[in-house]
């Protein structure tokens, strides 16, 4: 019989991999003052998709002996996004009340000039405006950190999960130690 797989813990150490690349991705872009810039935001989906494939590949070949389904696959994507979701929602919140509070008033700045890009009236803009500053608050931003990262992650799970299946046939695949 095979033997169950705890996918939760097995991906503990995936999962906070992924957030310390995280953590440290967002403090050297913080570091070199990118912080706003677009940008980076498409590097850093391209650096979790290359680290993603690595981290279920390695969880494939060590804890499913080198067979995995495409539904186990985004599973454990998933599993290691949850981490990577919960780690970056309490760094990001650090980060906005602690080491940068001023990030704060930057992403405002930027909110208003897209605002006034509108054409907008200047009654218009500071009800925006005004509601905006309600809305980017540390708190508010790491939860939308997590939505965000739960939403992005399952897409990149389902994506990379199809280059990490692989299954075998399990009457000449299984371990010789399980039969």
């Amino acid at each position: 019989m095979e033997e169950k797989v705890n996918i939760w813990k097995t991906n503990l150490t995936n999962g906070v991999i992924m957030g310390m690349a995280g953590v440290i991705y967002t403090l050297v872009i913080y570091f070199i003052d990118l912080s706003l810039n677009s940008m980076q935001g498409y590097i850093f989906i391209a650096i979790q998709i290359a680290l993603l494939f690595y981290l279920l590949k390695s969880y494939r070949d060590n804890y499913r002996f080198g067979n995995i389904s495409y539904g186990q696959s985004v599973g454990a994507g998933v599993v290691i996004f949850v981490y990577y979701a919960v780690i970056m929602a309490l760094f990001t919140y650090i980060l906005y009340k602690f080491i940068a509070p001023e990030l704060i008033d930057k992403l405002l700045a930027v909110s208003e000039e897209k605002i006034l890009e509108r054409g907008l009236s200047q009654a218009q803009v500071d009800a925006g405006m005004a509601v905006q500053r309600k809305l980017i608050t540390p708190g508010f931003l790491s939860l939308m950190g997590i939505f965000n990262s739960m939403f992005s992650g399952t897409i990149i799970s389902l994506v990379v999960s199809i280059f990490i299946k692989k299954e075998g046939n399990p009457l000449v695949d299984f371990p010789a130690d399980q039969q």
